[in-house]
């Protein structure tokens, strides 16, 4: 590791969540890693580099005045006002010390677009409130110079311990019918990869707009079969919903900020990593 690679400091905004903890376990033994979390658990408050922050209480600069963090990493959740004006006070912090800042975007910013996949020169357009938000977000950090800021854009995030699998473990136990949609084309992002093409881009000062999604195209009902299957779980209930009468896209791939061969991966890889 080189002296400017040992320099950085890290803040990760919501590293208790699935995706920012994952973030945090791959990072911290590299760099000097810092979190926050919004929900007090034992393992958080004894962690001295865990601090408390309630979006719609806290002022962020605060503990970035602490942390001092060279490279922040936003995977914040929770209610879109505060988080469009902690990103603003975000944004400012960056500006002023010359930091970069990691924004974990979505797929949502094309969900207008659903006739194709969405590459990373396009336009965003959204209808729903939460891709209107990420969109939102995206053009206050795009003023900001370039070098300072990545943009990752995810699709629907899987892991073997993820939110998406645990839910169908869940329905499976209660006997309840799990929702799939057949007419949605995505690709997928795993924990496993996210956090690796993550490590990347701080490593090689990557800066610019990512798609961090498989290189292949699933349906949702397929893929949902699939991980059953996989899980080894039989006789399942599926509720299939159908929300237009055409296939629609919601993907984001890669064409023109590709990340190297060995962080490329498809809907198969994560099929292998949950095999029981």
């Amino acid at each position: 590791m080189s002296a400017s690679q040992n320099k950085h400091r890290i803040l990760i905004l919501g590293a208790s969540g699935f995706i920012g903890n994952a973030i945090y376990k791959e990072l911290c033994s590299y760099f000097k890693t810092y979190g926050t979390y919004r929900t007090p658990k034992p393992e958080f408050e004894k962690n001295q580099h865990f601090f408390h922050y309630d979006l719609e209480e806290d002022d962020v600069f605060e503990i970035l005045e602490i942390v001092k963090p060279t490279i922040i990493i936003s995977a914040l959740r929770g209610d879109f006002n505060a988080q469009v004006i902690a990103h603003s006070h975000i944004a400012q912090y960056v500006q002023m010390y010359k930091s970069k800042l990691l924004f974990l975007s979505s797929a949502n910013v094309f969900d207008s677009y659903s006739k194709y996949p969405s590459y990373e020169t396009d336009k965003t357009l959204s209808h729903s409130v939460y891709g209107h938000f990420k969109i939102k977000i995206e053009n206050m950090l795009l003023r900001l110079p370039k070098r300072q800021v990545a943009i990752l854009r995810l699709p629907m995030v899987f892991g073997s311990k993820s939110p998406r699998i645990t839910e169908i473990k869940e329905f499976i136990k209660n006997k309840e019918a799990i929702e799939v949609f057949p007419n949605l084309i995505m690709n997928i992002a795993t924990d496993l990869k996210l956090t690796q093409q993550i490590h990347y881009i701080i490593n090689r000062n990557k800066s610019g707009i990512f798609h961090v999604g498989s290189s292949d195209l699933v349906h949702h009902d397929e893929f949902i079969s699939e991980i059953l299957e996989t899980l080894h779980f039989k006789n399942v209930l599926l509720k299939q919903v159908y929300t237009s009468n055409d296939d629609r896209y919601l993907a984001v791939m890669s064409k023109y900020n590709l990340l190297p061969k060995h962080l490329q991966f498809t809907s198969k890889n994560f099929l292998t990593e949950i095999e029981i």
